[in-house]
């Protein structure tokens, strides 16, 4: 082999009997790589650069060396052979260093899935040599993000079912009552109207965006990549601190919901059964997370429905009680609570329960084809924003009135001041709430899932970037970001602090930290759509080249980027001068505590690092691109456009929602 440094002129990307390398293998089958040379050569052939520009091929070539001296010590009946050690170079280009036994038993091979990938070693190999060189390097951080060895073994089902009800839990099944309370429910359905409709256009951008560049990390490397690196630093800490403190709240509301029942068995019990369940489901990688949120989603789906259609005939008056209600509530004790502050109010409770939307952007990079998976889990979104909020929250607004006395003091954790629960139980429904309850432990244990996961994701693409600990960008064999996920589940245990006579004043400020996350995440997302279409069409790209669009365009981008601006205004007023009480500096904290944080981040890294803007000219479009032969592109969706307008409209109007 000859070494990277002697390869004269440059020479093909890919040859017929060559590997891809790892950034734009597609894997379509379960995450495992393939790729055919008859229909996939001519993607690279006409890309040429010399070996020593791409770490990861010389790399390649000792695996395969390393692959082959495996079958032959098979054939020899040898049980181990030289493994590669991607931390030693030698003349030739590689050198197997040490002798490790390839593993034959199941424990071995467990124990052995541990260890850190090649590409995991490579990288970071990269990284040690670049930071040498002082400043901050955006152009090696987004190349890192693009090769992050995360496995691709999400299908379009799970992609379909995290973004229809991944994250729905307390903010839709519990927080809704006190937001109910606050603002009665007109607000609460305008409220929960317009934040639905600005993440409409937030997910958009963000399929949009993820179909084009699916890069490990999706929001931060974003706003790194099209806005400005600090920017990129302070959103991806911002998102890593708002699910690292969800995960113990939500451990300490599952451990409540079953107080309900009143079981004589203290909650750090449960805490710790839930924690276990929890972490074991992340510990088999992106698919046990992927199959566990399929199976949570279903379930609140189907719970939902049967709650709506119960609803419509409570409201009718088909309950056990009978008696019309119709708009009763709306009257008697009327649609609005606290007046337009009471609006206002409701707002963060939306943000708060729509969040972790967003996350079937994030699962981009681990999917086996985000072309073909990822738009149709973004168009699902309208269905879960029209369905499961808006109208289950009319229903709610219709059988509880917001004076209701179980509603006053709604704690975000107990499960007897959930609307849903009280509509069941005002209704004399004997078992079905507790039925409900069931539903609302489980939505809980969903979210602590999505924790995990959306937490270590961010961890290890903050440190593929260079802007965190790179021991937290350590990916195993298994595409697992170990230290990110024992991180987390670490953090998890703060769950037991529910023991402590202080827990409430802790809580209370955790969640300040996530108050505002989501706001500013979202914002971010449309302000990076914008400015990537911006240098879409100044480095002349034509809209055509992208695979999906968003259905709200640039200007829905714009509208979505007003609206969390908007809603920033709204919970600064609230937080100066809350509901029932006088300004104070406690009451402006907790609800505002996010965005002095941010700021902080910002600042910090803009100034070590004096970062710019980035000039859309000089954004990087390319890297992470899984197409990049263009014309093939383009073409195949020419292709599909055609075969569509020859169905018939329903099938159209079908796939346009769907």
């Amino acid at each position: 082999m000859r070494r990277s440094s002697d390869a004269g002129p440059s020479i093909p990307l890919l040859s017929p009997s060559a590997s891809p390398p790892l950034a734009y293998v597609d894997n379509v089958d379960e995450g495992a790589s393939s790729f055919s040379s008859s229909s996939s050569a001519s993607l690279y052939s006409y890309n040429t650069f010399s070996p020593s520009d791409h770490p990861l091929i010389d790399l390649m070539s000792s695996i395969n060396t390393e692959e082959k001296g495996i079958k032959e010590a098979e054939a020899a009946g040898l049980d181990a052979l030289p493994s590669y050690d991607a931390t030693s170079r030698e003349s030739d280009g590689a050198v197997f260093s040490h002798s490790t036994p390839v593993p034959t038993t199941a424990w071995g091979k467990f124990v052995d899935s541990f260890r850190p990938s090649e590409a995991y070693l490579a990288n970071r190999k990269a990284q040690d040599s670049a930071s040498s060189s002082g400043g901050y390097d955006m152009e090696a951080a987004a190349r890192r993000t693009a090769e992050s060895p995360l496995a691709r073994r999400l299908k379009g089902r799970h992609l379909q079912m995290i973004a229809i009800g991944g994250s729905i839990g307390t903010g839709l099944f519990v927080n809704s009552g006190k937001a109910l309370n606050n603002g009665g429910p007109a607000s609460l359905l305008i409220a929960f109207a317009i934040i639905g409709a600005m993440l409409y256009t937030v997910v958009h951008a963000l399929g949009e965006l993820a179909v084009v560049l699916p890069v490990s990390g999706s929001f931060s490397a974003y706003s790194t990549r099209f806005i400005d690196p600090a920017w990129g630093f302070a959103m991806g800490w911002n998102y890593a601190l708002q699910w690292l403190v969800v995960f113990p709240l939500e451990l300490v509301a599952a451990s409540i919901t079953l107080n309900y029942w009143e079981v004589p068995v203290n909650n750090a019990v449960w805490i710790t059964i839930f924690w276990v369940v929890i972490v074991a489901i992340n510990f088999f990688g992106v698919k046990g997370y992927g199959e566990a949120e399929f199976v949570f989603s279903a379930i609140k789906v189907i719970a939902v429905i049967g709650f709506i259609i119960l609803g419509v005939v409570i409201v009718c008056g088909g309950g056990p009680t009978g008696g019309y209600l119709g708009g009763r509530y709306w009257h008697d004790p009327g649609a609005f609570n606290n007046g337009f502050k009471g609006l206002c109010s409701v707002f963060v409770t939306a943000a708060f329960a729509f969040s972790g939307t967003e996350l079937v952007g994030l699962a981009a990079a681990e999917t086996a084809n985000p072309r073909k998976t990822l738009p149709s889990a973004v168009k699902q979104v309208f269905w879960r924003i029209t369905l499961f909020y808006i109208v289950a929250l009319t229903l709610v607004g219709l059988i509880v009135p917001y004076n209701n006395p179980h509603l006053l003091g709604a704690s975000s954790v107990d499960a007897t001041s959930s609307p849903f629960v009280i509509a069941i139980n005002n209704a004399s429904i004997k078992g079905l709430p507790s039925v409900m309850n069931v539903v609302i432990m489980i939505s809980v244990l969903s979210v602590g899932n999505s924790s995990i996961y959306g937490c270590s994701r961010t961890l290890a693409c903050l440190a593929d970037m260079g802007q965190a600990p790179r021991i937290l960008g350590y990916i195993d064999k298994e595409g697992r970001p170990l230290v990110g996920v024992i991180i987390t589940c670490v953090f998890g245990l703060l769950a037991y602090v529910s023991a402590s006579p202080a827990e409430g004043t802790i809580f209370n400020w955790l969640l300040a930290l996530s108050g505002l996350s989501s706001i500013f995440t979202w914002g971010s997302v449309c302000g990076a759509h914008i400015l990537f279409r911006r240098a879409w069409e100044v480095q002349g790209h034509s809209l055509n080249e992208l695979a999906f669009k968003s259905h709200a365009g640039v200007i829905g981008s714009y509208i979505g980027l007003l609206l969390n601006v908007l809603v920033l205004i709204a919970q600064f007023w609230i937080a100066v001068w809350p509901i029932g009480s006088t300004p104070n500096a406690n009451d402006f904290f907790q609800a505002y505590l996010a965005a002095p944080v941010i700021i902080v981040f910002y600042i910090f890294w803009k100034v070590l690092y004096k970062t710019k803007f980035v000039k859309p000219s000089e954004a990087d479009l390319v890297t992470g691109r899984r197409e990049i032969d263009i014309p093939a592109l383009i073409e195949e969706l020419e292709e599909e456009r055609v075969a569509l307008k020859k169905r018939n409209v329903f099938y159209r109007v079908y796939k346009f929602w769907c």
